[in-house]
């Protein structure tokens, strides 16, 4: 029998599968230019994320906390309060170079760097001297039994599953169920809630799906595994699959994070000064370095749409672009220490190279700007 989701199916739509109706073109246009993006199909994003995360028991959320998960949680929490500017993220993609894997401004290239990457979503951290110890077997990956740590009844996991992917709303569900029947199944319930905020903050795809490569590296955070280079390594090919011509993937609020520290946002000298910009912003939501008030100043306020960010952009100067943001101040740059290094970085199924060596570099005081010949 087909299990019954009828107990909880008021607070979350049912799922629609991945041939859901395309919104019009007056509701598109609003939305990104980036082809075939999950969030150009409203019909696809997730209005249950919120809900299921404020059923969630303390215990739950505090091993969340102890996997390192704490910022990507307050993001997920927070996560309909996100207002993305579509056109910025579009306007940037266009300057990805799938070569280098790096952004080409007209006088310097940038990148997103590993160790920018941790900080700002609150990863475990790479120590220098790790490289040798860390090591990825290429096998194949069982989904089921991931997800018999959640579930072990075969209806559950035919509809959590199909094709090579997992699909995160029927997960939710069945955590909404567990929470609103007060189980004990606290373990269950934070690995569950693990794949479904990692799948929407740090592994977006497509049709409310994560890849089972992707479950597998989200599985392994529980075990203390860091899953930094995957993160970064799956938004360089996906920054690189768009700009190919093939559709976008990859942490979009990752990619937000990074434009507003080096470029989008500073902190205003007069106390007066109020940025409302910055309230829907996923730096609204940081803490510790990251953290920004409303007293800032937002350098971007006055661009407005895409003609104008293509323009912002492509005469960006390296003097307006920090190359030493404040959370990275005095933190160390691991550059590779050999060649096979500058290849590390996992993707979705593929190996991207890393080139921090390439672009801006920031180191305490030190700073290095690779000009362009």
């Amino acid at each position: 029998m087909k299990r019954n989701y009828s107990a909880f199916a008021e607070d979350i739509p049912p799922y629609s599968g991945p041939k859901a109706a395309r919104e019009t073109y007056t509701d598109l246009k609003q939305l990104s230019a980036i082809p075939r993006h999950i969030y150009m199909r409203p019909e696809l994003q997730t209005p249950w994320l919120v809900p299921m995360l404020e059923l969630l028991p303390p215990t739950s959320i505090g091993q969340l906390k102890e996997w390192g998960l704490s910022t990507v949680f307050v993001l997920a929490r927070n996560y309909n309060k996100l207002v993305h500017v579509w056109e910025s993220v579009t306007a940037m993609v266009e300057l990805w170079h799938p070569q280098t894997n790096s952004f080409i401004f007209p006088e310097f290239e940038a990148t997103i760097l590993l160790e920018e990457l941790e900080i700002m979503l609150g990863l475990p951290r790479y120590q220098r001297g790790e490289e040798s110890t860390i090591s990825y077997t290429v096998e194949q990956i069982n989904s089921w039994s991931i997800l018999a740590y959640i579930t072990t009844k075969k209806n559950d996991l035919y509809s959590m599953t199909s094709g090579m992917h997992v699909h995160l709303l029927p997960i939710a569900q069945w955590i909404t169920s567990q929470c609103k029947k007060k189980t004990t199944n606290y373990t269950a319930i934070a690995k569950a809630a693990a794949i479904c905020i990692c799948g929407v903050i740090l592994f977006p795809e497509s049709d409310g799906a994560i890849s089972f490569g992707n479950l597998s590296i989200i599985d392994s955070i529980s075990e203390g595994m860091k899953i930094g280079q995957a993160i970064l390594g799956f938004l360089y090919a996906g920054l690189t699959s768009t700009a190919l011509g093939g559709p976008f993937y990859g942490s979009v609020i990752a990619l937000e994070l990074w434009m507003g520290m080096h470029f989008q946002f500073r902190t205003a000298e007069n106390p007066n000064t109020e940025c409302k910009t910055i309230l829907n912003h996923p730096l609204a939501y940081m803490g510790g370095r990251l953290h920004m008030s409303t007293r800032a100043w937002c350098k971007t306020a006055q661009v407005k749409g895409i003609q104008a960010w293509r323009q912002y952009l492509r005469s960006l100067a390296a003097t307006d672009f920090d190359m030493s943001p404040r959370f990275m101040q005095g933190r160390m740059i691991h550059l590779p220490q050999r060649a096979g290094l500058a290849l590390r970085l996992l993707g979705n199924g593929a190996l991207v190279s890393y080139n921090p060596d390439r672009c801006h570099l920031q180191c305490g005081a030190a700073r290095t700007v690779v000009p362009l010949l």
